[in-house]
């Protein structure tokens, strides 16, 4: 396994792991399979089934094909709806159309990316994947979507913040491919948060104090007591119930976690960078895409950013980025410094 390609998808695996040991017997079940399939996965690379070859789109234009799993493991599975035609009625599958083609708009039209590669790489999506499978991911060639468990989960599509996290992974991996591992991969996990939430608020066209600052929010049913997957806002307070434990997410840099699980933490400590965004989009206010994504798009497409960056060559850079943006001594740099401040970093 590359250490830089990103394993697993948008379920931390220390919270299926949870389920699998605490829930009842269909979510232990349902934990279990998708956690073996994440670790073959991640042992195994990309399933070696041959995607179908597409033409580049035209800049400004999406090009989406979605599939049908049928409940298998196999990719992509049969095409059902590709760019232009109307909606097939079923609801997973047009889900992840509609917000496959938000994603590329907004990378289009406020960072004038053409899709993933920035040359416009068509978007592929495959749903109803595995029976009960508890995640979704981005496997370096297509998206890939399970329906839940039905209890506790509801279908990965329902999500667009999920979606954009994890097409951001692809961006990411063109750009400074940072190595899943340790703080590097925290900052990966982090990165896609941010843009998978600005994906969200600008689809939504909403304002800093507007939005809520939740990864995932929708995936839950009512069942257990949680918001979402991740908070920006409050790092740890996404979810407390006794089947999924305690959102373990830190705010700052004191409460950093040493593991050897999850890839060093990619998951878990990516709170801190994430409060740092957070800090600084409420600072600057208006539509956090416009300033606050601009100096994190930036920075990421930086050629100075490291591939085994830690969080605090991404606060130096991006206040350098900041300060070539808006100017050394602007309000904007300032705003930027101070974010990483606030959550242990800089000085």
């Amino acid at each position: 396994m590359s250490e830089n390609r990103v394993t697993g998808g948008v379920l931390p695996p220390y919270l299926l792991d949870h389920l699998a040991r605490h829930g009842d017997d269909h979510l232990r079940a349902c934990a279990s399979g998708t956690l073996s399939l994440d670790h073959r996965r991640d042992l195994l690379g990309r399933d070696g089934a041959e995607r179908p070859r597409i033409a580049a789109a035209l800049a400004g234009t999406a090009q989406r094909h979605i599939y049908d799993a049928g409940g298998r493991t196999e990719l992509p599975g049969a095409l059902v709806r590709t760019e232009g035609q109307p909606q097939s009625g079923d609801v997973a599958v047009d889900d992840a159309y509609d917000y496959l083609g938000a994603t590329y708009a907004f990378f289009w039209e406020v960072f004038g990316r053409h899709s993933i590669d920035n040359a416009g790489l068509p978007l592929l999506g495959s749903v109803h994947y595995g029976e009960h499978y508890e995640n979704a991911f981005w496997d370096g060639a297509q998206m890939v979507f399970g329906d839940g468990d039905g209890k506790i989960f509801n279908r990965f599509t329902i999500a667009l913040d999920v979606i954009g996290h994890e097409l951001s992974h692809g961006v990411i991996e063109h750009e400074a491919g940072l190595v899943y591992q340790n703080q590097a991969g925290a900052l990966n996990e982090s990165l896609s948060d941010v843009f998978g939430t600005l994906v969200k608020q600008y689809h939504l066209r909403q304002k800093v104090e507007q939005a809520d600052w939740i990864i995932g929010a929708g995936l839950f049913t009512d069942a257990v007591k949680a918001v979402g997957l991740r908070s920006m806002k409050a790092p740890g307070s996404a979810y407390d119930d006794p089947l999924l434990g305690k959102d373990p997410q830190p705010g700052h840099m004191r409460d950093l976690v040493v593991t050897r699980q999850d890839n060093g933490g990619v998951h878990i400590n990516s709170g801190i960078p994430n409060r740092a965004f957070y800090l600084l989009a409420s600072a600057l206010g208006g539509f956090a895409w416009e300033k606050a994504g601009r100096i994190w798009y930036d920075t990421l497409c930086d050629g100075r950013l490291a591939n085994d960056a830690d969080f605090a060559a991404f606060a130096h850079l991006s206040g350098e980025v900041a300060g070539g943006l808006y100017g050394k001594e602007s309000a904007e740099r300032r705003a930027v410094l101070a974010a990483w401040k606030s959550v242990g970093l800089g000085e």
